[in-house]
């Protein structure tokens, strides 16, 4: 099937296909947990430092880049909806950061954040690897949902080349979640279905995304932008501190470095 006839698909099916996609992938970092009771401090920073530099260089080439450019061919002030759509996505996240109870790596409950919860600790630590989806789907459904204006072949590559990246750190993201719980005491199993539970939001942020796009074809510039911002706003609150935790920085800052390589290579070359 070439990217012609995969034109012809609704975009909304198409957002819905690519972050099943990332969801899956998500599943099969889970799934790390049916092989390995414990995850190497040094392999996790190096992932999660991975992941970052993916969603930083997605934020740019795959987001930010192409609002300026539409914002420009369509006779605007180039930077205008950049500006306003990243510091929105931002602000959303912020504010999903401040309510929903959530729990990151290696800290004890009392440190959970968001509203307080009596919540077990293995719920909030799969919420706070839900909050790392949101904002990946919600880029994918985007990305897709502008086939809808632009329904050109290299729009779509770069689409593709999105859920590809985003796909690509989601399994570290997977393992992070199910392998610790499985330390904890989890069955195997159990392990699982909370690791791959926490990319379910994907595809949900992504056809919503999409649907957004298409019914409201101007604020598409915004919507690129607003996910850019809520990515960004993940990465810096979330993903950079995480991966720098214990003695070997330069190993999680060395993935960053791999990680925005590849993303750009991918978005280079595909889009």
């Amino acid at each position: 099937m070439n990217l012609e006839s995969i034109l012809e698909y609704n975009p909304i099916i198409l957002a819905l296909v690519a972050t099943s996609f990332t969801w899956f992938v998500t599943a099969a970092g889970a799934s790390m947990v049916f092989f390995f009771k414990s995850i190497n401090k040094k392999i996790l920073n190096s992932m999660l430092g991975f992941a970052a530099g993916v969603m930083i260089a997605a934020s740019f080439w795959s987001l930010l880049k192409p609002a300026i450019e539409m914002e420009e061919g369509n006779g605007g002030i180039a930077w205008l909806p950049a500006v306003i759509g990243f510091l929105a996505g931002g602000a959303f996240l912020l504010i999903v950061d401040k309510i929903l109870p959530h729990l990151h790596m290696g800290l004890s409950r009392d440190k959970a954040e968001g509203i307080k919860t009596t919540w077990q600790r293995s719920i909030l630590l799969v919420l706070a690897i839900t909050l790392h989806n949101i904002p990946e789907g919600l880029a994918v459904g985007v990305a897709f949902g502008a086939l809808a204006n632009t329904p050109e072949p290299g729009v779509l590559a770069g689409a593709i080349a999105l859920a590809f990246g985003i796909g690509l750190q989601n399994f570290p993201e997977g393992a992070a979640v199910s392998i610790p719980l499985r330390r904890e005491g989890f069955s195997r199993l159990k392990a699982f279905n909370y690791g791959q539970l926490s990319g379910i939001v994907e595809p949900i942020a992504g056809v919503i995304g999409a649907y957004l796009v298409l019914t409201i074809t101007p604020i598409l510039p915004y919507a690129l932008s607003f996910a850019a911002g809520a990515m960004i706003f993940v990465v810096v609150e979330e993903l950079i501190p995480e991966s720098q935790t214990g003695n070997e920085t330069d190993l999680s800052t060395i993935g960053a470095m791999l990680g925005f390589a590849t993303m750009m290579l991918l978005d280079v070359a595909l889009g």
